[in-house]
């Protein structure tokens, strides 16, 4: 049975919406088998699947900007949405994309974010940021970092810390995550800023050192751990998030309706569990202020862009 409410059948009479949506199947595009949107997209699936009265299909559909561009270009009924990150945007600062991330998408909500640690190798003198930074000031160019990929998440937050804290440290692009905490690990790089579920546990053996995290507040999966900003660079803040969308110019009443049971699902301690144990953390938020959330980031990851000359890899 389709809940419906009589408010939102109301909007979607009057918005040209179908008033019995969804009335068949639901196909969330995403990008790889086993990447994190991927994941991600399937824990959602688990519990909006029987609320919505209809099945939802995951869609794997490759990476980069392949899955933005098939729903940019999809009928806007709300049958075919999107999950994916940042990367629908951040990727299109770095080369030119099928289509533009605030024009041709109908937010709908922020999914989850997941955690970064700054970590170092034992070798590296420096217990905290602030060391890092001292000793990055002491030994210019001499001190490098290691990141997934030439522009990825990893490239941009290494180069927000060196704008914000004044140091030269030396970049060192890898073709992977995976790659570059092993090039940590032996010590080719001294630094990383990597995703918590794979950086932590080479931590707690004591094969990396973690200094802090770059979330703008303290995460419950590294207790006790800092963040970058209270540690020595206030106002610094990076990390990934994962959104769903629906093509430009869906009727109001289906993003709405999609937002309340997608939020509804993660705000139940049964889901904050499933998505903890994912490396992610819930943030579950309105349409609104999932796009101001992308026009802040566009500005932001932007002008370092422009003012580094970072090139997509």
């Amino acid at each position: 049975m389709v809940l419906c409410t009589g408010a939102i059948d109301a909007r979607a009479a009057s918005s040209g919406a179908e008033p019995n949506y969804p009335n068949k199947p639901i196909r969330l595009v995403t990008g790889l088998a086993g990447g994190a949107a991927d994941v991600l997209a399937r824990l959602t699936v688990q519990g909006i699947s029987g609320p919505l009265g209809q099945t939802v299909v995951v869609d794997n559909r490759g990476g980069g900007l392949i899955p933005g561009e098939i729903v940019s270009k999809t009928p806007a009924d709300g049958y075919t949405l999107l999950v994916t990150g940042g990367n629908l945007w951040i990727t299109a600062l770095l080369q030119k994309a099928p289509y533009d991330a605030m024009k041709d998408f109908s937010p709908i909500t922020v999914l989850v974010r997941t955690v970064t640690v700054l970590v170092v190798h034992p070798s590296v003198a420096a217990s905290s940021v602030k060391e890092l930074i001292a000793l990055a000031k002491a030994k210019p160019g001499q001190l490098n970092y290691g990141s997934g990929a030439t522009g990825g998440a990893g490239h941009l937050a290494g180069e927000l810390l060196k704008s914000m804290a004044g140091v030269n440290i030396v970049h060192v692009p890898y073709k992977g995550n995976a790659p570059q905490v092993t090039g940590l690990i032996t010590g080719e790089v001294h630094m990383v800023i990597g995703d918590v579920s794979l950086v932590m546990p080479h931590v707690k053996s004591g094969k990396l050192r973690a200094l802090a995290v770059t979330s703008a507040e303290q995460s419950a999966m590294v207790p006790g751990l800092p963040t970058v900003a209270a540690s020595g660079v206030p106002g610094y803040e990076s990390g990934a998030i994962y959104g769903m969308w629906a093509p430009a110019k869906t009727p109001r009443a289906i993003t709405q309706r999609l937002n309340q049971e997608v939020v509804r699902y993660l705000r139940k301690p049964e889901a904050k569990e499933k998505f903890f144990n994912a490396g992610a953390e819930i943030v579950a938020n309105s349409p609104e202020e999932f796009a101001a959330i992308i026009k802040s980031d566009i500005a932001k990851w932007g002008k370092l862009i422009k003012d580094v000359g970072i090139k997509g890899g």
